[in-house]
């Protein structure tokens, strides 16, 4: 057995090749082609491919002083624990030649796969600026007018709101032509900014987002597996990133800022889009109806509690959370929550005395209201109707953040259930990032 080693620095990428009948057939996780060059190993291996023993005789006699002089042979590539990085695997290899042993240990520089993955993200980012260029982004204090031709005696066909996005396609006596949702139409450019302009804009109004894909997914203290968990969220979650990493994006939950792997989330950019005249009027018309919904069903609960109170009447003294029987409002919703301020924080509960997560807690409170709301702090940001901004906020508002959800109680503060540490407590409305308000009632 003669052992060698091409040593580069610390990363190992693993083969077991054995020789055997007519041909080299060549089964691998991943492409080595870009591995074996760099260690200085000339012929190359690639998923499922097949070449004859003919073209790699010579350098087999060459790598091998014992001078094999098998006229075929089968080549088998296999890996234990590979991690697919820019056509490289990072295992341990071991190479078998007919009835002598050699074995060959590649290592590939930490540095230079690192110097890989970060070439190919800036060029991701660099496609991705580029892309940012062709975006066209409103900077107003509302909205601007989409109009159908470039005047403002045009027919106005939608709004782009501020900071919402819309893709240039031409320039006409200074206005914009724009497509943006399912609106098409002309903006004045003096409220947009686009080219140069809007590359770091588009980054500053764009909201990058990891979406769990997994029942429960820990969020780490640092990135990697060893490190301590530092909060856990559900499947379907929507967590704001602030900084992506190799194989891991900083996010930001509940209990801090912490990590999690790529492997268990989508990666998403969320930028608003204008709305049409007809998609305004028929989202209105919608939250006037699930709110005239909610209302209802908030009386009919209340019909029923009432009723219940008069039929069993009294029997010693019990503690009752009963809403209150009268018509149901904002204020009603926080008068109720704030009866379970102290009781515990349990992570997929329900329970308003044994213990509740942030959706779960939100949830149970209008569901003792009649109004039945998801357990899922990313689909909340879609209940009821949108209010926009914090300044415009009424008590009962259900305010979204990454990766949590609370009740708005009036005077800046919200009520919610926060962690295993805290549990349900009231605290400053603005203490997190704000990705949506909605109201229910």
């Amino acid at each position: 057995m003669r052992k060698e080693s091409v040593r580069i620095a610390a990363c190992a990428v693993a083969a077991v090749i054995t020789f055997s009948g007519m041909k080299i057939s060549v089964h691998a996780a991943g492409d080595l082609n870009s591995v074996l060059p760099s260690a200085g190993i000339d012929y190359s291996l690639s998923s499922e491919s097949t070449t004859s023993l003919s073209d790699m005789k010579e350098e087999v006699e060459r790598e091998n002083s014992s001078g094999l002089t098998a006229s075929t042979a089968e080549i088998a590539v296999k890996g234990s624990g590979e991690i697919p990085i820019g056509g490289m695997l990072e295992s341990n290899a071991q190479t078998t030649i007919s009835d002598k042993k050699i074995e060959r240990t590649i290592v590939v520089s930490e540095g230079y796969t690192r110097d890989l993955r970060e070439a190919s993200n800036a060029a991701k980012l660099s496609e991705e600026e580029e892309g940012f260029k062709s975006l066209v982004i409103a900077r107003v204090n509302n909205y601007v007018n989409v109009r159908d031709i470039p005047s403002e005696d045009g027919e106005i066909v939608g709004k782009l709101y501020d900071k919402s996005v819309g893709t240039f396609i031409e320039e006409s006596d200074g206005w914009y032509k724009i497509s943006s949702g399912s609106v098409e139409g002309y903006v004045k450019a003096e409220f947009c900014v686009t080219g140069d302009d809007a590359v770091s804009y588009a980054r500053e109004v764009g909201t990058r987002i990891a979406t769990v894909t997994t029942t429960t997914l820990y969020v780490r203290e640092e990135p990697g597996t060893d490190a301590t968990i530092l909060g856990m969220v559900p499947i379907e979650d929507e967590l704001i990133v602030t900084e992506e990493l190799d194989g891991w994006v900083k996010v930001n939950i509940e209990e801090g800022d912490g990590y999690v792997s790529t492997d268990y989330v989508n990666m998403s950019t969320e930028f608003v889009k204008a709305e049409s005249i007809e998609e305004e009027r028929a989202r209105l018309a919608k939250e006037e109806a699930a709110r005239a919904e909610a209302q209802a069903a908030a009386a009919r609960k209340a019909a029923e509690n009432k009723a219940s109170s008069s039929d069993s009447g009294s029997s010693g003294q019990t503690t009752t959370y009963a809403p209150p029987s009268g018509s149901a409002s904002g204020q009603a919703v926080v008068d109720f929550a704030m009866q379970f301020v102290g009781n515990p924080y349990v992570y997929g509960g329900t329970s308003l005395t044994n213990g509740a997560d942030c959706s779960g807690f939100v949830m149970s409170v209008y569901g003792n209201f009649g109004v039945s709301l998801p357990h899922s702090s990313a689909a909340d940001r879609n209940v009821g109707a949108t209010v926009n901004g914090i300044e415009n906020a009424q008590p009962g508002d259900i305010i979204c953040y990454s990766g949590h959800v609370g009740i708005y109680a009036g005077n800046g503060q919200i009520v919610h259930a926060s962690t295993s540490k805290t549990g349900i407590i009231v605290s400053n409305a603005t203490y997190r990032s704000i990705l949506s308000i909605r109201r229910i009632f």
